[in-house]
Formats: C-alpha cells, structure tokens, sequence
C-alpha cells in the first residue's frame, strides 16, 4: 500500500496523542488511540503539520511554499482533499510548531536521523521563492532545537539549500583545513547517510524518496569540488 492510502486509513481512524494526532484525529473526527502508528505515516503527518506551521511563520501564507510542499509530498489527486484539510487545520490550531517539533522528536527518539530529513525537507520548502527569510530562519533553527540538533548539523543541511552560496565543506560538516582523507571519510559517511536505501530503511516513505536523490547530487558535487579544487586529484 502506498503512503496515501496508510495516510487516509490514519485520518479515519488513527489518533496517536499530542498536538500531530488531534490534527489527523480532528480530520475523521474519531480518536482511537495508536502508539504504534505507522512509522510512515507518522513522518508524513508531521511533515505537513510543520509545513503549515512554518508557512505562517511570517504572518503571510506563500502560495509559492503551499506548491513547494506539494512537490515534495507528490500527493495524488485522490488524497488531494485529506491532506489539504491536515494542512488547513495545522495552520489554524492553537498549539505551537514547538510543541509538534517535541512531538515529531519523541516519535522518532529511536530513528534520530529522521528528524533531519525532516527539517531538510523544511528547508527545501522554506527556500521555495529563493530566499530563506528572518522569520523561516528562526522557526528552522527552534525546530531543529527540539529535535536535539546540533549548531553543526544545522549549518550542514542548511548549506544544501542555500541558492546564493554553496560551500562545498559545509555541506559535508568539515572544516576548510581539514585533510584529503578526512574530507573523503565525511563524503563517505554522507553518502551511506543519505542514501535513498538508507532514507526508506528509517521510516521516510518512498513516495518523498526523490529528495534523496537531489540531496546525494549535492554530496557527491561537494566532494567533487573539494577533489578537484583543494586537493586537485582526479581520482
């Protein structure tokens, strides 16, 4: 079964507590708790919770960021209505991103990496109109707080989405000095990291896999620049 029809099922009948399950649960109106709520599932209910959440960071609902979401999830025409009433009640419910950021942490306490593909599907949103502003900027950094992030691995996925400059070694959460075969071992771990395998393996449904792809693109361009340019070796 694919994500969407795991993701209606929820909506009818899944309420998995906290603020992320009132707004699935609030959907079908029914309150069945589930702990053990599909990990899937799970990941694709927080992702549009916050989606919305961070849309109404600056006080101005961006059509082009609403798109952006939508490219990300691919959510076809039938489940359309259930996801957007998800969306819509996210952005109106009185409980803070803070308190859905605690959740989406306590959710994936087992599966820490999740949340990072989570806040880089964020970003990849937040830059949606090429440009990340004060508002998104402090509403990234508080969510990537609560999901235990570090100042490091913050600077790490944000350097992927940056359109204006591309720092190679942000990118693999090095330092600019650092030696051929450190920077080889961060592009290696970065690569087993973020493999599509690796992403479907932890939890985050196939369907939104396509982000892998683009975010090992930016890796492999990384390496290839600190190859080529700080160390200038061709293989």
């Amino acid at each position: 079964m694919s994500i969407w029809g795991k993701f209606a099922g929820a909506v009818v009948g899944a309420y998995f507590g906290g603020p992320l399950g009132a707004v699935a649960g609030t959907v079908a109106g029914h309150y069945a708790f589930d702990r053990e709520l599909d990990k899937e599932v799970a990941f694709t209910i927080a992702l549009i919770a916050l989606s919305a959440k961070m849309a109404k960071a600056d006080g101005i609902v961006s059509p082009v960021e609403v798109d952006a979401f939508y490219r990300i999830c691919r959510v076809p025409e039938g489940e359309q209505r259930n996801v957007a009433r998800v969306y819509k009640l996210a952005q109106e419910d009185i409980a803070g991103f803070e308190a859905y950021a605690r959740q989406v942490a306590e959710i994936f306490a087992d599966r820490p990496k999740v949340c990072e593909d989570v806040l880089d599907a964020l970003f990849y949103i937040a830059y949606a109109d090429g440009t990340l502003n004060h508002a998104e900027e402090v509403f990234l950094r508080r969510v990537a707080e609560n999901f235990a992030l570090s100042e490091a691995d913050f600077s790490r996925i944000h350097a992927r989405h940056n359109p204006n400059v591309f720092d190679p070694f942000a990118v693999l959460g090095i330092d600019p000095n650092a030696s051929f075969d450190a920077a080889r071992s961060a592009w290696l771990k970065a690569s087993r990291e973020n493999h599509p395998d690796q992403l479907q393996a932890r939890g985050v449904p196939v369907e939104i896999l396509h982000l892998a792809n683009d975010r090992m693109a930016i890796i492999n361009s990384a390496w290839e620049m600190i190859r080529k340019e700080q160390f200038n070796k061709d293989v």
